[in-house]
Parts: structure tokens; C-alpha cells; sequence
């Protein structure tokens, strides 16, 4: 991301950076991403999960203010819960530690309630395009459903945080609870084709050799983004 006097900015990979010796968060490889505002020294978390202690360590060390979580889809690896046989810190904890508001869009609330237990109350819900403040700094929300029904994007300055809804290689998985792999297609090929090829794609996880990519050369290197019709991507994805 683009670096000014005014811009905060952490790129955080579990079992590297958080969750430190967790065999599970490094083979997951989740990246949690801290924005703020240098000035103001407010700061929003997207994905809260895995090492909330650590996470607040951070914040807590560089003297920064957080006023908001920002949810990208409701799977446990990114706000808490049980996956996979594992039970992962994620949202309940922070909002004992340090309750704050919960962006998340409409069509993703109630997976996140069911996932984490946290109520109505604790959330703020968000629809594309809807913008959030941090200090001086605009969030724009992207609606991009197809691993989940709610899944969402953020648009920082120069920067794209996309979750799982794209990775440098590949795209996120639609065989999971709440996946539609024609909505996928649709946000491949419709809903993302309006971010600029100089936009730097930051995944919400550490697939593809690099912690982020511009857009052009995404569109170039990810085999997925080069499926122009419905029938091919079914095929890919198993539908046929």
C-alpha cells in the first residue's frame, strides 16, 4: 500500500507474525490486516482471528486506537470458531478485550451470529459501496459473493483487500457452506473488472508466493481469471 504520513498500515501472517508456533495458523496462513490513521491514531482490524492477545500486543505497542473490525466472510479462519476440528480465537474474544464495532455486509450476518454467537447489537451491517470512516481515511465496501453469499472487499487508496475472494493464484473455494459457483463467476468477470490494473490485490491468505500482487499482473499469472464462459468455469469448479 501506498505509504503516507497519514496512513497506518499492517499485513499480518498467522504463525509468522500472530500466532506465533501454532502449527495450524502457519498452515493456514492467514493474513489480518490493521489500517489506520497515523494522525488521529485510530484503526480498524480486518478478520480478527487466531491471536486476538497478540493483535492488541501490536496495537497496544504502537500506540494505536481500535475503533472497528471489518469482516470480509464469515468463515472461522478469519473471525473465530470451529473449522476443520479446530476451535480458533477470533471476534468473541476481541470484543471481551476490546469491544468495537463489527462491519459486515447484510447478506453475511447471519452466518457471523451462528459462527461466533455475536449478536445484532454488535454489529454494523454494511452493503456494497457503502463507505466507512477511520480518521481521514475512506473504506470503500465491495460486495463480492461466491464463497460466501455475504463475502466483501475492501478498497483502500491504492489497495485492494479481497479476502478469500481472490488470492494471487486461484480464488476462494465455493464447496463450502454458503458457496455458489455462479456467483463466483459473476464476481470474477463482472463485479472485479472495474478494479484498475494498477490496484495491489492483498488476498486474506498467503497463496501464490507474494504477500500481494498489482491487479494487472494478477490478471495475467491466475489461471482463474482467464475463464471467460459459464459453462468452462462449472466444469472447473466440479459442477459438471
Amino acid at each position: 500500500m501506498s505509504q503516507n504520513e497519514t496512513m497506518y498500515f499492517k499485513q499480518l501472517l498467522t504463525g509468522q507474525d500472530l500466532a506465533v508456533g501454532d502449527a495450524s495458523a502457519r498452515q493456514m496462513a492467514n493474513f489480518i490486516y490493521v489500517i489506520g490513521d497515523a494522525e488521529s491514531r485510530d484503526c480498524v482490524v480486518i478478520d480478527p482471528a487466531w491471536d486476538v492477545d497478540g493483535l492488541l500486543d501490536i496495537l497496544q505497542k504502537d500506540d494505536m486506537n481500535l475503533v472497528g473490525a471489518l469482516v470480509t466472510h464469515y468463515h472461522p479462519d478469519h473471525v473465530g470458531g470451529e473449522i476443520f476440528g479446530m476451535n480458533i480465537k477470533g471476534l468473541p474474544e476481541l470484543m471481551e478485550k476490546n469491544p468495537v464495532p463489527v462491519y459486515v455486509n447484510k447478506h453475511e450476518a447471519d452466518g457471523l451470529m451462528q459462527v461466533t454467537g455475536l449478536s445484532k447489537s454488535d454489529m454494523k451491517l454494511v452493503d456494497s459501496e457503502d463507505k466507512i470512516k477511520v480518521g481521514s481515511l475512506e473504506i470503500a465496501c465491495l460486495h463480492t459473493p461466491g464463497h460466501t453469499p455475504g463475502s466483501q472487499c475492501f478498497r483502500i487508496s491504492d489497495s485492494l483487500l479481497a479476502g478469500d475472494t481472490l488470492f494471487l493464484q486461484g480464488c476462494g473455494r465455493v464447496d463450502l457452506p454458503g458457496g455458489d459457483s455462479e456467483e463466483m463467476f459473476r464476481t470474477l468477470t463482472t463485479r472485479l473488472t472495474k478494479i484498475q490494473d494498477d490496484i495491489i490485490l492483498y488476498p486474506g491468505h498467503n497463496y501464490g508466493g507474494r504477500p500481494n500482487a498489482p491487479m494487472g499482473d494478477v490478471r495475467q499469472t491466475n489461471s482463474y481469471l482467464h475463464i471467460n464462459n459459464l459453462r468452462d468455469w462449472m466444469g472447473l469448479m466440479g459442477a459438471f
